[in-house]
């Protein structure tokens, strides 16, 4: 109902009253005039007025009552806007909660709900299930992101370690292949491999050994000098490269189809235990994510540490042949020389071929291996350019005659002490691993042998030192033990033969599968899978024994027979002729993250279904709400007969009637208590009842005290006699009854009051 109908409201039924009520007033008059001989003119009208009281009283009764009715149907169409207004909101209310779950059904997470309040719990809860339904879809999409790039990782990384693998013997073939692949898999244009070629110290530069570009091979001749341009930048720098903003004509790609210039620029530096071997430089029209810089410098390390191997190799098989031919070149002028001297005595002759042998001895020695020779106190007395060249010395002015310890580090030389010790009293020999420490500090592994060389009468004469560098194989092999270490420690390692049995595992496998050791002596990794899922993880045994990597998800089960989750992989382990020899797989345990998977989906068909009840209890509240706003209308035209009733009756009492609600504010207060009081009823309701009453008199009076005082402690169902305060400062006696009404917890109180002078009925 707006303004405009409420006013209408009023007047229509304010003027109906009007009009009714005045009939009896018109009737009074006119049975006076019947019984009466008065004249039908004013005169006579006035006569009326002045010779019968009752006109006067039926004449201020029809104003009075048709100002209550008013009041009284401007108050209900007020609680009848009200009431209209709360119904409207409701609907308002549910029809933007179901505008919200379908929302939230069609996966619209920017859906809002305002509140109605702080007590709203529903809009609470709805807004919550929807930040929650968008985290669980925003960390689902972040999980299946980070899945997709270490799988995109692990295969490019096992892709290529095959190609380096299979390429070891061919250096044309590797840098090709490898530069070709890297390309395509990072989307690249173009890409070249660069190797260093340090044969001359004095003219160190890269030389280009592979260019591929748009999907095939490219031959070009370049050298860039070590240290000049991008190239040189990097591989000084030991670090990557990439720039977005190439410089102007430094590279462009042709192809068939035109030239281009190419929007970023990736070079990475082939470094291994800061030694350079070269450097990859990669070319693309978009710029490289993250991951495809990451992918691109684990290759650059596994190609650095097989150049390394390669360089190795090389040195040492050249090593080697300059050793035989060194032999050769020995034995021949050996023979010469046992032709030039057959002539000489046989003990002479002896004694030549055995200083020869022991120069040439001496001497492929010098070349092929670290000597040096002690005396039992530890001083050095000799020692051969490899030695000194290897601890980083110049000359042996720099090393005779300096104590052992001198190349033993402190935290070795307790260990050696004792070893030294059993060695200068003749004991036995030692062979081993043996740490030395550089002139400038660094670690010197070597394969180490110390001898006694004994005089005539077996006593110790000096120690010879042999040995043979090892510390780039001696650090790729603490380097293998820390990576070893930190798969154990950080996911499940299972080492299988071909035939799927568990040669090895590590202590995370016992933890995880409840298994002993002694369990996993009989124990495949068919015994470990899930039977439901037996059938598919055969084909991809077949697929694995055949040197094709497998990473993924895999059920599995313990021996208590309880289901785990595997998160891993299965990578083959080729031997020198290329087969199969055994089986590494590494995973992790994600079980709690699988079953909070299966427990998502589980919630959300869950969720369907009550968003399918929540439809439906729409419909029936609906339903209900029509029929309750029908219900509500009959019982408020109920509600106002009754109230309408109890108030005229209220009203038409011959005793004052003050009504005051809990917090003793008046609210009702009828024509006599206007009468008595001399206040007209609009200057008191809604006041503090204490207004009827002086201060005085309030503090005499213990009844009035507590009436109009705070609290419930009033004085209820016994007649008092009292003073009262009038308008005009009069002070009345009267009599009063208290009674107390309580309504739910709505509680008032109505006081019926007659003046003293009033006799009782």
């Amino acid at each position: 109902m707006d303004a405009k109908s409420r006013k209408e409201t009023i007047s229509q039924y304010t003027s109906l009253a009007v009009v009714i009520l005045f009939v009896f007033p018109l009737a009074a008059f006119f049975l006076d005039l019947i019984t009466k001989d008065v004249t039908y003119d004013a005169k006579g009208f006035w006569f009326l007025l002045k010779t019968n009281p009752v006109h006067w009283i039926i004449l201020s009764s029809f104003v009075i009552v048709s100002a209550g009715i008013f009041f009284l149907v401007r108050h209900f169409t007020r609680l009848l806007v009200d009431n209209q207004a709360i119904i409207d909101r409701e609907q308002e209310r549910t029809k933007a909660i179901s505008v919200f779950t379908q929302q939230l059904i069609h996966n619209d997470f920017t859906a809002s709900l305002p509140l109605t309040g702080e007590n709203d719990d529903l809009g609470k809860s709805l807004i919550n299930l929807r930040d929650t339904l968008k985290a669980n879809k925003e960390d689902d999409a972040k999980r299946r992101k980070e899945d997709e790039l270490r799988n995109w990782l692990a295969e490019g990384m096992a892709n290529f370690g095959e190609i380096l693998r299979n390429n070891i013997h061919d250096q044309e073939q590797l840098t090709f292949q490898t530069i070709k692949a890297l390309t395509k898999y990072i989307a690249a244009i173009q890409g070249g491999f660069y190797l260093l070629n340090d044969a001359d110290e004095h003219n160190t530069f890269f030389e280009l050994a592979a260019f591929f570009a748009y999907d095939r091979k490219k031959f070009a001749d370049q050298k860039v000098p070590y240290g000049d341009g991008l190239i040189g930048t990097a591989a000084k720098e030991q670090k990557t490269v990439y720039i977005t903003q190439i410089p102007e004509n430094y590279i462009s790609v042709t192809s068939g189809l035109g030239q281009a210039t190419p929007k970023c620029l990736l070079i990475i530096p082939i470094i291994r235990e800061n030694e350079i071997h070269g450097a990859l430089e990669l070319a693309s029209l978009s710029h490289f994510e993250a991951h495809h810089i990451t992918l691109a410098e684990k290759v650059a390390e596994s190609i650095a540490s097989t150049l390394s191997a390669v360089k190795t190799n090389v040195r040492t098989t050249r090593l080697l042949e300059e050793s035989k031919a060194q032999a050769q070149t020995l034995s021949s002028q050996e023979e010469e020389m046992r032709q030039n001297l057959e002539e000489l005595q046989a003990t002479q002759e002896e004694a030549t071929r055995q200083a020869e042998r022991f120069l040439m001895l001496e001497n492929a020695v010098n070349h092929t291996m670290i000597r040096a020779e002690y005396n039992t106190e530890g001083k050095l007395l000799y020692a051969n350019t490899k030695f000194l060249n290897k601890l980083e010395y110049t000359s042996n002015a720099q090393v005779e005659g300096k104590n052992i310890e001198m190349f033993i580090g402190a935290k070795d030389r307790d260990w050696f002490h004792k070893i030294w010790e059993d060695l200068s009293k003749g004991g036995r020999h030692f062979e081993g691993y043996m740490k030395h420490v550089t002139r400038t500090g660094k670690d010197l592994w070597t394969i180490a042998t110390y001898t006694c060389i004994r005089k005539e009468d077996d006593t110790v004469d000096k120690i010879l030192f042999l040995a043979l560098d090892t510390t780039e194989q001696k650090k790729l092999s603490l380097k293998m033990e820390g990576i070893i270490e930190s798969v154990n420690h950080s996911g499940i390692k299972l080492e299988l033969d071909i035939n799927g049995n568990i040669v090895e595992s590590n202590e995370l496998f016992f933890n995880t599968f409840k298994y002993s050791v002694k369990d996993i002596q009989n124990l495949t990794v068919f015994d470990i899978i899930d039977p439901i899922e037996t059938e598919g993880f055969n084909k991809k045994w077949d697929t694995i024994i055949k040197g094709v990597g497998f990473m993924g998800q895999f059920k599995a089960k313990t021996k208590d027979n309880e289901e785990k989750w595997i998160r891993g992989s299965f990578s083959a382990v080729i031997n020198m002729y290329n087969d199969v020899e055994r089986i590494i797989c590494i995973g992790q345990d994600v079980t709690n993250e699988k079953q909070m998977e299966i427990e998502l989906r589980n919630q959300t068909e869950i969720l369907k279904k009550q968003e399918k009840l929540l439809r439906e209890s729409e419909k029936e509240l609906n339903r209900k709400l029509r029929q309750v706003r029908i219900e509500m209308q009959e019982q408020y035209k109920e509600t106002e007969h009754i109230k309408l009733r109890n108030e005229r009756t209220l009203e038409g009492a011959l005793d004052a009637i003050i009504t005051t609600s809990h917090d003793n504010k008046i609210i009702f207060f009828n024509h006599t208590a206007e009468e008595l009081w001399g206040h007209n009823r609009q200057e008191i309701l809604h006041h503090d009842v204490g207004i009827l009453f002086s201060h005085k008199l309030i503090e005499e009076d213990e009844f009035l005290a507590t009436f109009a005082g705070p609290g419930d402690n009033k004085i209820i169902g016994i007649r008092k006699e009292i003073k009262i305060l009038t308008k005009k400062k009069e002070v009345k006696k009267v009599r009063i009854v208290l009674s107390r009404t309580q309504v739910e917890n709505d509680i008032t109180y109505t006081a019926f009051i007659q003046p003293v002078e009033v006799k009782m009925l």
